[in-house]
């Protein structure tokens, strides 16, 4: 069985890793020139796209390129503990999340897939595949074509700005803070810098880096000045929910072409929907039937990270009312709450490791 995968980031190297496993030709297009897939900064790895990477095979891989961090702490504007919690895991696992760059996942996963990839292209409609995933991001063309009338990308009312900063601050811990003009992120690393990314209501992509200090209070402006590296500003851009994610033949949509959910979960979900979708593959005998199981066993759990990712947004543009009652009320309410809250999210259990399908069962 052949497949062809539209794009060859994070879900799209995940896709082909996973198609490969179940014994599938897969073959890559990503239209970025550059193999190593060089578009966004750092992410962090949940529990359950922890998980996902296992059944791939290629947990190990991803572990040696970025490193562990076992807890979140967030903070208001003016340095108060608003709780600190486990990092995206259950309190009681030690399955730690991991933190690296963009790019050095998409290597391990590409690495790890051992598949053709052809960089700088797009997919020419040739070759009649068996399968068609689009795993084409926000702007997803193959969403488009499954359904004309699918949302369009809107602005979501803020822009990111990402870095790297030679500051050596103790490891181990996610850091978010919400402040009056920004929300800011840094994530200490084990080598003596920090990786941190601001998000700015309005249209900030102005701001110098400079400017974006002076938003900041001293402790974090200090890091951004510090800044060795900086990453282009970005826009955020929201999807309302898409209704049709297969042609119901033999084209898909994953990852962020289907769901950007953000809330640090689109690596995860996009590593989920690679598994999922192979399980399918493999346990079913047409390409239609694992198409419609796999949209049918997506569906709800997508749908209630989008209210949760929408929640959060809400959360880093609110007004300064908003601003003070949460920096009463989440000290005491976050770290009994949030854990519990989130324990479905990190639930995700694909089994055993994907492996080929006896012969007569793919169809």
């Amino acid at each position: 069985m052949r497949a062809v995968v539209i794009g060859g980031g994070v879900a799209g190297s995940a896709c082909a890793a996973a198609l490969t496993r179940i014994g599938w030709d897969a073959t890559v297009y990503e239209s970025y020139p550059d193999p190593a897939g060089p578009v966004g900064s750092f992410l962090s790895l949940a529990t359950n796209g922890l998980r996902g990477l296992e059944a791939l095979g290629c947990l190990p891989a991803v572990r040696a390129a970025g490193f562990a961090v076992p807890w979140q702490q967030m903070w208001s504007g003016r340095g108060k503990s608003l709780g600190r919690v486990p990092r995206a895991r259950p309190a009681d696992s030690a399955r730690h999340s991991i933190t690296l760059l963009r790019a050095d996942l998409v290597t391990a996963l590409r690495e790890h897939a051992g598949v053709a990839i052809h960089t700088g292209r797009t997919w020419d409609g040739s070759g009649d595949p068996d399968l068609v995933v689009g795993a084409d991001g926000i702007w997803s063309p193959t969403r488009s074509a499954i359904d004309p009338g699918a949302p369009k990308p809107r602005y979501g009312g803020m822009f990111s700005v990402a870095g790297t900063s030679d500051v050596d601050l103790e490891p181990g811990t996610f850091h978010m803070t919400y402040g009056r003009h920004a929300t800011f992120i840094h994530v200490p690393l084990p080598t003596g810098q920090v990786w941190w990314s601001a998000q700015i209501p309005g249209d900030a992509a102005d701001l110098t880096l400079d400017e974006v200090a002076d938003l900041l209070e001293p402790r974090l402006a200090d890091i951004v000045r510090a800044t060795t590296h900086k990453h282009g500003w970005t826009p955020h851009h929201v999807l309302d929910p898409v209704r049709r994610q297969h042609d119901g033949r033999r084209t898909v949509i994953i990852g962020d072409a289907a769901h950007p959910v953000g809330s640090g979960q689109g690596a995860s979900m996009a590593i989920e929907d690679a598994v999922v979708l192979a399980q399918q593959l493999r346990r079913h005998g047409t390409v239609a039937e694992a198409l419609a199981e796999y949209d049918r066993l997506r569906r709800d759990r997508l749908d209630k990270l989008a209210k949760m990712a929408a929640r959060n947004r809400d959360a880093k543009l609110a007004g300064p009312v908003a601003s003070r009652v949460r920096d009463v009320v989440m000290p005491l309410v976050f770290p009994r709450v949030y854990p519990k809250a989130t324990n479905w999210l990190y639930d995700f259990e694909p089994g055993a490791p994907l492996t080929p399908a006896v012969p007569e069962a793919i169809g």
